[in-house]
């Protein structure tokens, strides 16, 4: 199967194997991806080289899109564990973004009380007070570092601003803990390059780093679908149990998909 985009505003709802029963939310332009970062192993492949022309959806019309949806799903007597903002790139760089979330939760409340709102996030642009605020809302903040070696981000993530490890740890430390972090953990080359963020030094420095920002849970994952990036491989489960099992120590609650 190769990379694809999502179509549509609401997706879903899908199986996740991290969030349950998930009704999705793309706040992206549907006919490319729009994202400042550029992962090598993103589902929805590579970001756009032209994204002047894109258009996102407006606040208006994600409420009435989700509004229709939940409706549907009411009356069908659906079961719904989360609504979750992913789709086509980075969900916070929507301009109405905080109003947007502002929306989700008047609906979640009226139709299904009992789900959770998550966002997963690069949380690169935290650093706004809108968007901080707006994630401090939800339930689950879901929030990415897939290495504390910055080279290593380089690579996997491919940043398309001035970023470091540093910098994210300081604007997630800010959480006090209400947050959810999420890292990908993967092997393979990627122009000329090694990339195995699941070494001694990879794992160590991670934890070291776990331990600064102190999140309320974990997420750990490898690669489960087709990647821009060909010549990458996934992490045996047995293994992202061994790291999760070092976060689990420190008393973690960690969650492993394979």
């Amino acid at each position: 199967m190769a990379t694809f985009l999502f179509e549509g505003i609401v997706f879903g709802p899908i199986k996740s194997r991290r969030l349950g029963v998930s009704l999705g939310i793309n706040l992206l332009p549907e006919g490319n991806k729009l994202c400042n970062f550029n992962c090598i192993y993103c589902e929805c492949g590579w970001n756009a080289l032209n994204n002047r022309e894109s258009r996102f959806h407006s606040r208006a019309e994600v409420k009435s899109a989700l509004e229709e949806r939940l409706v549907t799903m009411k009356k069908s007597r659906d079961n719904l564990d989360t609504i979750t903002f992913s789709g086509n790139g980075e969900p916070t760089m929507h301009p109405e973004f905080a109003g947007i979330i502002d929306d989700t939760i008047e609906l979640r409340d009226k139709y299904f009380p009992q789900a959770n709102v998550s966002v997963l996030s690069n949380g690169t642009l935290v650093h706004r007070d809108a968007v901080f605020n707006a994630l401090k809302k939800v339930d689950r903040a879901i929030l990415k570092l897939d290495s504390a070696i910055d080279s290593t981000v380089k690579i996997m993530d491919n940043p398309q601003m001035d970023y470091t490890v540093a910098k994210a740890v300081e604007r997630f430390k800010a959480f006090e803990g209400n947050m959810v972090l999420q890292t990908m953990f993967l092997r393979g080359d990627y122009n000329g390059q090694k990339v195995d963020n699941t070494t001694e030094e990879e794992v160590s420095k991670w934890i070291e780093v776990v331990k600064q920002i102190n999140p309320k849970e974990i997420m750990i994952y490898t690669i489960d679908r087709d990647t821009p990036a060909k010549d990458l491989t996934k992490v045996p489960v047995e293994e992202l149990e061994k790291i999760a099992d070092r976060a689990r120590e420190l008393g973690y609650t960690v969650q492993v998909s394979g």
